[in-house]
């Protein structure tokens, strides 16, 4: 009976193990940043909001699209801020740049889900009153 078979599976299945727990280490370490607990904060206010309201299923779509798209973009763009911090500590321009470049890509994804988190919510609030 060839083993080598049986370890090359148990190699690849340990790897894809653990590649999640780097991930969740990944989104351990972005909890610990400001920003990042301010969409998860915003986060947990739109659900409430969500289920008070009644969302439907696709409303609910959208919305998930949005909570966790701007989230990702969150880790993206600490991600590329620790990287540049890595690789300069100088006040360099194309530094400032590339960190700019990044909160700007947050920040115009925030405004979709702000807009979506509009369209989706206005309505139903206003037949409340």
């Amino acid at each position: 009976m060839n083993s080598g078979c049986s370890d090359k599976y148990i190699f690849r299945w340990k790897r894809f193990v653990a590649s999640f727990r780097f991930a969740l280490n990944g989104l351990r370490l972005a909890a610990k940043e400001p920003n990042f607990r301010f969409h998860l904060a915003s986060a947990a206010a739109v659900a409430m909001a969500g289920f008070w309201l009644s969302l439907t299923r696709t409303e609910w779509l959208f919305i998930l699209i949005m909570i966790f798209g701007v989230m990702a973009l969150e880790v993206v763009n600490t991600a590329i801020e620790k990287t540049v911090d890595l690789v300069t500590e100088d006040l360099h321009p194309l530094a400032k740049e590339a960190k700019d470049l990044a909160a700007g890509a947050v920040l115009l994804f925030s405004c979709l889900a702000l807009l979506t988190g509009a369209i989706i919510f206005l309505p139903k609030v206003w037949r409340l009153f």
